[in-house]
């Protein structure tokens, strides 16, 4: 059991770490701001803290993505399509797009919290 739990935190301090990393070496949206034609996407691309949580939220994503089996993928890309449909309707509300990114923030954090630290892929 003692062993289990040392790969339980070693596994979630890569993870932070890998987060961390990414967030702050990372500069540029989850996507190419040279292409952003939308009011959401010209907001995110315009305004740094919105930027960094769409980054953020990008490698919560992908982390998660790559860590659920198969109908934890579906279920997943479901809700993150979902997201995005929210973010269109915010436009380039910044109060609406940050309270929809922070929530959708805290959601991938929780799948790997109570997921796959719990049950794992391993």
């Amino acid at each position: 059991m003692t062993g289990v739990r040392e790969i339980s935190r070693v596994t979630a301090a890569a993870l932070g770490c890998a987060l961390l990393i990414a967030a702050n070496s990372t500069q540029a949206a989850s996507f190419d701001c040279g292409k952003a034609k939308s009011m959401d996407e010209k907001a995110v691309c315009a305004n740094r803290a919105l930027n960094d949580l769409d980054v953020t939220m990008g490698e919560l994503f992908s982390l998660d993505k790559r860590l659920l089996p198969m109908g934890g993928r579906d279920a997943l890309i479901g809700e993150q399509q979902d997201f995005l449909k929210g973010r269109k309707a915010c436009g380039a509300k910044l109060d609406c797009l940050t309270d929809l990114y922070q929530k959708r923030v805290v959601a991938l954090r929780s799948i790997i919290e109570t997921r796959v630290m719990t049950q794992g892929p391993f």
